[in-house]
């Protein structure tokens, strides 16, 4: 078995991959965008919401239970129960990723024709049934060799899969696709499926040779319900919801009077524009995908001090990264879309966006959090909350205020989410975080974003920004000689 690293330089790795991986994606959406255009973006964006609800139901919560179940095994020094648990874990998901792609494949032309409004991705869809299976089991696999802490190997392995995936997806788009929606929609699955089968075949084989010991079986049936069935009713109520509301909005934006292409713009916002807000965050979802398996190992050895330590610095770094990218974003929100898209909408909706870029990325951080001390169910009734309050919000707001409706359903519905998932942590790690710190750390972007705007071009803007952000942060005493003399240990490895 390959040597495990510390927390801190599995995320390094972790981020690096996450940062190539959303440099492919991000550069992969800007080609689609000039082949297909705003309203073909808009489309594969409603087949892929129905495709990721699938995905979804099919997982049913057993990526992260795998994760967090490998975990706490090995957090209690009980390796040999290991393999019972990744068993258990492949014939769970074997059940219900089949019986889901089963329902996929039979109601596709219903969904093509009720849900999305174009028959064209009727093939698309029956197309992911097929390899939803795989792409579950896939997702068993990652969430395992995660638990282990093998995050080596599986960077490789997630670097290679999106290779296979992209290489893939060019070439059926080139050879076969043309500019047609609807094959471009089954390219793009294509593309991802085989992704996900050479994933799966790779990581089975180095586990079979791994030739781990076996204990005694172990009861496991409870254990693995009581925490995959509260992550997928989260999952699945989020992300149907979610889906209800991507199908919604082009219809209800249709009935705004300033509205020219209602796709169109729903394109612009989803496939353009989230895409960049939320690629600087790939560099926290590193660290995310380390902070379930380790509060987990941390909670299983009753390392309270380590469960404190950790969700302190975590939002901290959230916070200050959070208040760096979305100055940065603000300011070159509209040369930065006018050359990736040559759309000046995307530039002026990406300008709203960025303002929530603390939040979102904070709320990534301690989603992941409470998700790793095993606070699954209560997450649940949050999400409920907060994904139907959206549904509301979206139904009346969007045909009385177009775009800027959206903005503040969403900002209002994230809001509320992000401030009672912290309320959790916060209560059940028992730590305090000074009311002052998040309050400066917001004023020292205000006056950043407000000094480098005076500031002639992009590049200039930024480097501005990030040099007086910083500055100001030490000014105001959120950093201090301590915090570079903690990144210098991390450095050096003390």
């Amino acid at each position: 078995m390959s040597r495990k690293l510390p927390i801190f330089y599995s995320a390094l790795m972790l981020t690096g991959v996450n940062l190539l991986l959303r440099l492919v994606g991000t550069s992969f959406q800007v080609y689609l965008s000039g082949r297909i255009g705003a309203e073909g973006i808009g489309l594969l964006q409603l087949t892929m919401s129905v495709g990721s609800m699938a995905m979804v139901a099919g997982m049913a919560g057993i990526r992260t239970t795998t994760m967090y179940l490998t975990a706490e095994e090995l957090g209690k020094q009980r390796p040999k129960n290991v393999p019972w648990v990744l068993s258990g874990c492949l014939v769970y998901s074997v059940v219900c990723s089949s019986a889901v792609g089963l329902g996929v494949a039979a109601f596709a032309p219903l969904i093509a024709k009720n849900w999305i409004g174009n028959m064209q991705i009727v093939d698309a869809l029956r197309l992911f049934s097929v390899f939803l299976p795989v792409s579950c089991l896939s997702g068993v696999m990652t969430g395992y060799f995660t638990g282990a802490n093998r995050i080596g190997t599986l960077a490789a392995v997630e670097v290679a899969e999106q290779l296979c995936s992209m290489v893939c997806t060019l070439v059926l788009l080139q050879l076969w696709a043309g500019h047609d929606p609807g094959r471009s929609c089954q390219a793009v699955i294509f593309g991802g499926c085989l992704g996900a089968a050479m994933t799966l075949s790779v990581l089975v084989i180095l586990r079979l040779r791994d030739k781990s010991p076996m204990g005694e079986k172990i009861p496991l049936t409870r254990r693995l319900t009581r925490t995959a069935i509260p992550l997928a009713v989260a999952d699945d109520l989020r992300t149907g919801i979610s889906t209800v509301e991507n199908l919604m909005v082009p219809k209800r934006l249709a009935l705004y009077p300033g509205t020219t292409s209602a796709l169109a713009d729903f394109g612009i916002v989803s496939g353009m524009v989230f895409p960049v807000l939320m690629f600087p965050a790939a560099i926290l979802f590193g660290l995310t995908e380390l902070l379930i398996p380790e509060l987990a190992r941390s909670r299983a050895a009753g390392s309270q001090r380590r469960i404190c330590h950790l969700a302190v610095k975590s939002l901290r770094v959230a916070l200050l990264y959070g208040g760096l990218c979305g100055g940065i974003l603000f300011l070159c929100a509209e040369p930065l879309c006018l050359a990736l898209y040559a759309n000046t909408d995307a530039g002026r909706y990406l300008k709203w966006f960025s303002l929530l870029a603390v939040m979102l990325y904070l709320d990534a951080v301690t989603d992941a959090m409470i998700k790793g001390l095993g606070q699954q169910q209560i997450s649940v009734r949050y999400n409920i909350i907060t994904n139907t309050m959206d549904v509301a919000l979206l139904f009346l707001l969007l045909p009385k205020y177009g775009i800027a409706g959206y903005f503040f359903s969403f900002f209002i519905t994230h809001l509320i989410n992000f401030v009672l998932s912290l309320r959790l942590l916060l209560r059940i790690t028992h730590i305090r975080i000074p009311f002052y710190i998040p309050a400066l750390t917001v004023c020292a972007a205000g006056l950043g974003i407000f000094a480098a705007g005076f500031a002639t071009g992009g590049i200039s803007r930024a480097v501005s920004y990030g040099a007086i952000f910083l500055c100001l942060l030490f000014l105001f005493g959120v950093l201090n000689k301590r915090d570079i003399t903690w990144l210098r240990g991390l450095l050096r490895k003390k």
